[in-house]
């Protein structure tokens, strides 16, 4: 097998010629595009719009103890996934084949996704206990596929169609997500509603009273994940059989993941940075994470509501790519990052001042002395069109801190080392992974309010935005 020699991180060392590929998107490519898409849809509906704020108003019946209870969880599998996903990534290339791997996780996600179908309000087809314990299991795998995917990129696509392959994933999340919350929403939020084109009843006979509109995600979202990541196991090559023993194999990869946070000390504005991303991306995390469970709570939004809310912010966060890209350009990337992280900080601020009653903490509203915005069945208030505008702006300058983060290290590091401070950067992304869930459900313990649990949100910007005010470097390059 013919061989070239690398550039980056591994400069000087051969690489097998297939894995440069010739820059075309194969078909193998695409289908390791498609299960990225297609895991994307259990993160929309279940965490953030639909499932989850379903759990927290419904069945616990109380949102700030529904967010209390959410958050403690989320700690558990934040813990898990510290202590493990940075091993697991570290010794990925001496495990040899990932599909063998990536199916069992796959395989013991889709009927934990499924089960979440018998979450009855009333408990009686499953507690609240037992929906916390699967979807904290399914997030620790979650997290486990996607290094394990994640993995595959240079074997799918080779090093000359990575790039491709990458962006299209993306996109089809996008597109996935779009089209699971818009059938969700046209089938059964808005059936009967008597708006043109829809039903006239929920489709499939589901039952309001129920909530089956809102358990359906769950089958959906399994049923989603299952047909995209067929063609992956079919199609994706698999990387050699290397014959390293499991415990061998994590062993060498945690020696090397020391040496690479060892070699960290003499790249002083990098490591600040990687410091600083873990508090700020905590931040976003936990925005994105618990903005579905405050938002319902908060707004009394229904299933209808959150649908609207998270196809509109699904479809604006495409937006927060281009915006990264014009303020890297415009401002040089550690300023857009600190622009990306102020702004997520002012929306924040502002929706812990917003309720139905309630515009930015001194305006009082009665919405019944106003007549609605328009006669449409949802978004009638102005409090409820002001605090939409808010989440508009998170969603396009969180997504925006994802593109210009990756851009600002690139300029922090030489690039022959490239390779290994991406890899401290996936590190410093699931390190403190924990402390956004831990810090929500501490304010929503101690002020006994969901305000008070998203307030924590702010220190953990805050920290980050102090932070990159002492990196030098990742200036706007003429």
């Amino acid at each position: 097998m013919s061989t070239v020699e690398a550039s980056g991180s591994g400069a000087g060392l051969p690489v097998a010629a297939d894995l440069i590929g010739d820059g075309r998107l194969s078909r193998g490519a695409v289908a390791w595009a498609v299960f990225e898409g297609a895991r994307i849809p259990y993160v929309i509906l279940i965490t953030i719009y639909i499932f989850m704020p379903y759990v927290a108003a419904t069945m616990v019946g109380d949102p700030v103890k529904g967010q209390e209870i959410i958050s403690r969880w989320s700690q558990y599998s934040g813990w898990v996934i510290m202590a493990t996903a940075p091993f697991l990534g570290a010794s990925i290339d001496r495990l040899g084949r990932r599909k063998t791997w990536l199916a069992l996780a796959t395989m013991l996600m889709i009927p934990m996704m499924w089960s979440l179908w018998w979450a009855k309000p009333d408990g009686s087809g499953m507690s609240v206990g037992m929906v916390m314990l699967l979807t904290t299991l399914i997030g620790i795998l979650f997290t486990y596929s996607e290094v394990l995917h994640n993995s595959l990129l240079v074997r799918a696509a080779g090093l000359a169609a990575a790039h491709k392959a990458s962006g299209l994933a993306l996109a089809l999340g996008n597109a996935f997500a779009l089209l699971t919350l818009g059938f969700t929403a046209w089938a059964f939020a808005l059936a009967g509603s008597g708006l043109p084109f829809t039903p006239d009843a929920p489709l499939f006979g589901l039952d309001r009273i129920q909530h089956e509109p809102e358990r359906i995600v769950a089958p959906m979202a399994a049923i989603t994940f299952a047909l995209g990541a067929i063609p992956l196991f079919l199609f994706t090559p698999d990387a050699k059989p290397t014959g390293v023993p499991i415990h061998r194999a994590l062993a060498e990869g945690a020696r090397d993941l020391w040496r690479m946070i060892w070699g960290m000390k003499a790249y002083k504005d990098a490591a600040t940075f990687l410091i600083s991303r873990m508090f700020y991306v905590d931040g976003m995390t936990a925005i994105l994470i618990y903005g579905g469970i405050y938002a319902s709570g908060v707004m009394k939004w229904g299933a209808l509501e959150m649908l609207m809310y998270g196809i509109i912010l699904t479809v604006l966060a495409v937006l927060g790519g281009f915006v990264g890209r014009w303020l890297d350009a415009g401002l040089g990337p550690r300023r857009a990052v600190q622009v990306e992280i102020f702004m997520s900080l002012i929306g924040v601020i502002a929706i812990i001042g917003m309720g139905p009653e309630q515009i930015l903490y001194f305006w009082a509203y009665d919405p019944s002395a106003h007549a609605p915005l328009w006669n449409g069945p949802f978004f009638t208030t102005l409090p409820e069109w002001i605090y939409l505008l808010i989440g508009f702006s998170n969603a396009v300058f969180i997504t925006a801190h994802y593109a210009s983060s990756r851009t600002l290290l690139v300029r922090l590091t030489p690039p022959e080392q490239t390779g290994a401070f991406f890899g401290v950067y996936a590190l410093s992304g699931t390190a403190t992974i924990w402390l956004g869930s831990f810090l929500v459900n501490l304010g929503t313990n101690i002020f006994k309010s969901q305000q008070g649990g998203f307030a924590m949100i702010i220190v953990l910007l805050a920290i980050g935005f102090v932070g990159l005010l002492f990196v030098r470097g990742g200036d706007r390059r003429v």
